[in-house]
């Protein structure tokens, strides 16, 4: 009996349990993330009724487990569904057998599509388990090299965004604007346009790339991949940009197809895997 571990409580986070939780993940999960960008991060930007922010385990005053959770709205068809996007999970070894008590409360909650946008490790097969499915994230890797403008035009500007962007471009780009990792860009030829977000990513160790999260227009996107990248390494220091292929609708040009991609999962009846974006989510409002 004297070894026994009590059981943790567990609780949603709302926004009082937010310093504790973010100093808990600053300690215990990524240091390079201070606490207020944890906080921060979880104060989202566009206006949407939150639950919860996630769960998280606590003996006494003290937290010892958290899953972070990240919701929306979103407009689909005729529909508007309720999407909850898993954020990050960390449990202390010590109270690791009842870290799964997050994930299965949060994949209760009713009425909610759940995605999972940066599953890693054992959480890959533990999602399949849950009924997630796979999203198809071959990924192409398009180098930062100097091309000529052949009539493109490439801006971060705010004021060049709020001249060109229309209807749900703009209401995206406004949802975003404020969103810590989001990284806007319209690409303009003549009479098309595509709006971008992006965000700077990490790849073995060395945070030196850009990934493309959303697309307004993919064909255009597919177009002019290497002047986007061009300016995302002038701009934001990225020495090539990631773009999924279903992002793109295909291959971009001027581009490499990696051997391997990072997952990506989603547990929906009523979501069509092929409409799925990355807006809305952690990887749009957290940076690590």
């Amino acid at each position: 009996m004297g070894g026994e571990r009590m059981k943790a409580a567990m609780s949603p986070i709302t926004a009082d349990d937010l310093p504790a939780v973010s100093s808990f993940l600053h300690e215990q999960l990524n240091p390079r993330v201070q606490e207020l960008e944890w906080t921060q991060a979880l104060r989202v930007p566009w206006d949407v009724p939150q639950p919860n922010h996630g769960f998280f385990l606590a003996e006494g005053d003290r937290v010892v487990g958290a899953y972070l959770a990240y919701y929306s709205e979103r407009t689909v068809g005729a529909e508007t569904l309720q999407i909850c996007n898993l954020g990050a999970w960390c449990v202390l070894d010590s109270h690791r057998a009842q870290g799964l008590r997050l994930l299965t409360t949060l994949l209760k909650q009713p009425g909610y599509e759940f995605t999972d946008f940066s599953p890693s490790g054992n959480v890959v097969a533990l999602n399949r388990k849950l009924k997630f499915t796979d999203l198809d994230t071959t990924t192409s890797l398009v180098p930062a090299v100097a091309v000529p403008r052949r009539g493109v035009r490439v801006s971060s500007r705010p004021d060049v965004l709020d001249s060109v962007l229309q209807g749900e471009e703009r209401d995206l780009y406004a949802d975003h604007r404020a969103a810590a990792a989001a990284r806007h860009v319209v690409l303009s030829t003549g009479s098309e346009h595509c709006y971008v977000v992006a965000r700077k990513d990490t790849r073995k160790g060395v945070r030196a790339f850009a990934s493309v999260l959303y697309a307004s227009n993919p064909e255009l996107l597919r177009r002019h991949a290497p002047r986007l990248a061009w300016h995302l390494l002038r701009e934001h220091g990225a020495a090539a940009t990631l773009v999924e292929h279903r992002v793109a609708g295909g291959a971009p040009a001027g581009s490499y197809r990696l051997s391997r991609s990072r997952p990506k999962m989603l547990r929906s009846d009523a979501l069509d895997p092929a409409r799925v974006d990355y807006l809305y989510s952690e990887l749009t409002c957290l940076e690590w």
